[in-house]
Parts: C-alpha cells; sequence; structure tokens
C-alpha cells in the first residue's frame, strides 16, 4: 500500500527477514530493542495471517529473542498486537511488538498486558 509505512521497509534497517515477515526496531521504542515483526502482505488484522504468516512471526520472535539475550539481558519480554482502533492499532498493517523488560523498569509490573486498561492491571491473586 503506497502510504502505509511498513510497506516498503528499508532494507538498511531489517534485522532479519524470510518470505513472509521481517524485524525491525521501533522507531519509537517503549524499552530498549523493542522490536516489530512485520509481515511482508498487507492487512490489518492479526486474524488474517495465513499459517505460514503465523509460523514466520513465531521464528521471527524466537530468533530476536536468542539475539537479545546476547546482547541485552532483558528479564522479560511483553508480547503484543494492537488489532483494531479500538485496540489502540495506529498502523492498519499487522505489527507484533516484542518488548524487552527489566527488573524494577516500572514499580510494580504485575498484570502485564493487562495494563492497557488501567483500572483492569490487577486482580486478586
Amino acid at each position: 500500500m503506497k502510504d502505509c509505512p511498513f510497506c516498503n521497509p528499508d532494507e538498511d534497517k531489517i534485522l532479519w527477514k524470510d518470505d513472509n515477515v521481517y524485524v525491525i526496531r521501533d522507531i519509537y521504542p517503549a524499552s530498549p530493542s523493542h522490536t516489530l515483526v512485520i509481515p511482508f502482505r498487507h492487512f490489518a488484522s492479526i486474524f488474517a495471517a495465513t499459517r505460514e504468516e503465523l509460523e514466520s512471526i513465531t521464528a521471527a520472535l524466537r530468533f530476536r529473542k536468542l539475539q537479545l539475550e546476547r546482547s541485552l539481558a532483558a528479564d522479560g519480554y511483553n508480547i503484543g498486537v494492537n488489532d483494531g482502533t479500538a485496540a489502540g492499532q495506529t498502523i492498519p498493517h499487522v505489527h507484533v511488538h516484542l518488548i524487552p523488560r527489566f527488573e524494577r523498569d516500572v514499580d510494580d509490573p504485575r498484570g502485564g498486558i493487562r495494563g492497557v486498561i488501567p483500572e483492569r492491571r490487577t486482580y486478586p491473586v
């Protein structure tokens, strides 16, 4: 798609790719080495991904995590997809976030991605 920032990736920015997806650093990182896994094919919802694209996304996430283990020493990761405008998706081209996390990067990380709705972040344990 002509105006889509993910449809024509800069080859110099690609960290890994296969026939279906590529991996780049997020230009607005939530943490050091925040990474995006992006299908080459333009589509808006992760639910429209083919089996092959989903397999490539998984392979890319594994590759990048192993790469980061050697260079970053993250203590954990958040993996997420904003699917639809109500979920916060601002670019209508599927992309999966791999966000390295570190002990004490926030006061209380419990609830993880549930924090997208702050009042639902915590729950009785």
